[in-house]
């Protein structure tokens, strides 16, 4: 179901590069706000993931009692 980790190290790079090249954020608020638009930019790049049904039953059987029913 989950092949590997690269996409969530993909968004840790991006993360870190942004916030390195940003330097020093006056409030927590404003790391919010920096991480979230961070977020969002590295979101219009993923790609669907192939075989959800599949995958969304079989975490349902493991994790049935914190996956809500749609």
């Amino acid at each position: 179901m989950i092949y590997t980790t690269n996409s969530i190290e993909a968004l840790h790079r991006q993360l870190r590069k942004i916030i390195k090249t940003r330097g020093h954020l006056p409030t927590e608020d404003a790391a919010r706000k920096l991480i979230y638009l961070a977020i969002q930019k590295a979101e219009a790049k993923w790609k669907r993931v192939f075989n959800w049904p599949a995958a969304l039953a079989a975490f349902k059987i493991e994790f049935g009692d914190r996956i809500p029913d749609n």
